[in-house]
């Protein structure tokens, strides 16, 4: 949705607690905070609003690269997950779903980083296919009404073909809130066909949220 008063809006949202009402975007480079202000959102919502209805789909790969940390789950940054065992826990093919008795789901993925791990492009169109696939995996699996929807990571599901950013969109259309991160920026490549699928991603997210908040 284009307006041109959108990007003044992502400003001030950087200065405004998350989540807010509708679809907010958080974009940025590696390690500039992008998954600890999701995660701060998420329990700003859960001290609020409680767990039930609260969905938090988990896309960020953990690789180390020239000694530091690419990515990082949202576990990482909040103990809320750690607080009573979930009711059911089901592992899948590369997927994790978590489900507590309060309400709180979390679908995990144990997600590659394509252009870091594959040795060729065609490798890395290989791992990003595997990627899309288990998040549609955990998609399907989904609770139907969310009443708010936290995203770590979001492009990984769509780096290939196969993943369409619109279904998680329209998922998150259905919450009241739903903050959702992704990687933006040029470090990891950019000609390859995997950075080219992710850029096309991120572009209709960025069409299809509300508010984008870009972190630098």
């Amino acid at each position: 949705m284009d307006d041109p008063g959108r990007e003044a809006e992502a400003e001030d949202d950087e200065l405004s607690p998350l989540p807010r009402p509708g679809t907010t975007l958080v974009v940025g480079p590696s390690n500039v905070g992008k998954t600890t202000l999701t995660a701060r959102a998420l329990e700003r919502w859960l001290d609020a609003h409680g767990a039930a209805g609260v969905v938090v789909f988990d896309f960020g790969p953990e690789v180390e690269r020239d000694g530091r940390l690419l990515g990082g789950r949202l576990d990482r940054f909040t103990d809320r997950f750690d607080r009573a065992e979930p009711a059911t826990t089901t592992r899948g093919d590369r997927t994790t779903v978590r489900w507590w008795e309060s309400g709180l789901w979390q679908g995990v993925l144990d997600a590659h980083a394509p252009r870091t791990q594959g040795e060729t492009d065609a490798d890395a169109v290989a791992l990003a296919r595997e990627n899309a696939t288990g998040a549609a995996r955990l998609f399907d699996r989904a609770p139907a009404s969310p009443r708010a929807v936290f995203v770590n990571d979001a492009t990984i599901a769509f780096q290939h073909e196969s993943g369409d950013p619109d279904r998680l969109l329209a998922y998150c259309a259905h919450a009241t809130v739903a903050v959702v991160n992704a990687f933006a920026g040029d470090e990891l490549g950019s000609d390859d066909a995997v950075s080219r699928r992710e850029r096309a991603a991120l572009d209709a997210l960025e069409a299809g949220a509300d508010r984008v908040v870009r972190l630098w």
